[in-house]
């Protein structure tokens, strides 16, 4: 039986050989040369939403955008928002403020070719909005971004921000304030412990995650919660490398897909623009998801 309480569900949409797990083994150069795979995963993903009646958020790299405009028509056409995760799955602490500016022009550039409205919602690549990379806020704030969903309250040795506020909060800026949506955590034994989809989705059982959400729920939280069209293909070519990215990469990519639909039928999902504007957090000129 579905709860109450709107939480939001978003996709990273990029292809399975650009995550950090195998930087070692594909540049940026080698992307147009790999196999393409990413209609797999979306259309297991917008059927998932279509069974449950959900709506969700749609992270675009400007690369796919560019590629693929007939993509992002899809996800509007189905009612889904369309938000920006950078062009090219660079780290932020990479690129600095000017190339973060850059990418996401040309993100929204790519976009705007496709059809879709100016995204007001972002999510750096590989949460790598940490507190070394705090000015992204400024040019997100500059650029006229409403929201961002790039900060992991949790401890890992990529990213995370373990001591920032777990559920909705505001960002002030230099040049404005930025609604942050970090991605769900739940506390216990004094740390924040991921609920939020990922990798951690795929290694614990379903109903951690179901635990989780029931849990912010009595908290009075919205979930924040995430996946990769690429966890939704079993099929997708192996990668040599060493055997933590493997393992990270490949854990039970067989059981995504009847994970989502569980979870979706468990919980009431939208875009994340919708929740913060049911939270009260945005005004509310927007009618999908």
């Amino acid at each position: 039986m579905k709860h109450g309480v709107l939480h939001s569900i978003s996709f990273d949409v990029e292809e399975w050989y650009m995550v950090a797990n195998f930087r070692h083994a594909f540049t940026t150069a080698d992307w147009s040369r790999a196999e393409q795979r990413l209609d797999i995963g979306m259309g297991r993903i917008f059927d998932a939403l279509d069974r449950h009646g959900a709506k969700a958020t749609f992270f675009y790299l400007g690369w796919v955008a560019e590629r693929r405009p007939d993509l992002v028509q899809e996800t509007l056409r189905r009612g889904h928002e369309v938000g920006s995760h950078g062009f090219g799955h660079e780290f932020l602490w990479d690129i600095g403020p000017a190339g973060l500016d850059a990418e996401l022009a040309r993100t929204e550039e790519a976009l705007a070719k496709a059809g879709s409205p100016p995204p007001v919602g972002f999510r750096a690549s590989t949460f790598t909005l940490t507190r070394r990379t705090w000015w992204a806020f400024e040019v997100l704030a500059r650029r006229g971004y409403l929201y961002d969903s790039s900060v992991h309250p949790i401890a890992h040795p990529t990213y995370g921000v373990p001591d920032f506020e777990a559920g909705i909060s505001v960002v002030e800026s230099p040049a404005g304030a930025v609604v942050e949506f970090p991605v769900a955590t739940v506390r216990a034994f004094g740390r924040n412990w991921p609920v939020g989809g990922g990798g951690y989705f795929r290694l614990l059982p379903v109903a951690c995650t179901i635990a989780g959400l029931r849990r912010l729920e009595r908290e009075g939280r919205r979930a924040a919660f995430y996946l990769h069209p690429w966890e939704f293909d079993p099929d997708q070519p192996r990668v040599p490398g060493p055997w933590s990215r493997r393992f990270r990469h490949y854990l039970n990519l067989s059981r995504t897909e009847a994970r989502l639909d569980r979870l979706l039928a468990s919980f009431h999902f939208g875009s994340m623009r919708a929740v913060l504007e049911d939270a009260g957090e945005l005004p509310r000129p927007f009618s999908a998801g």
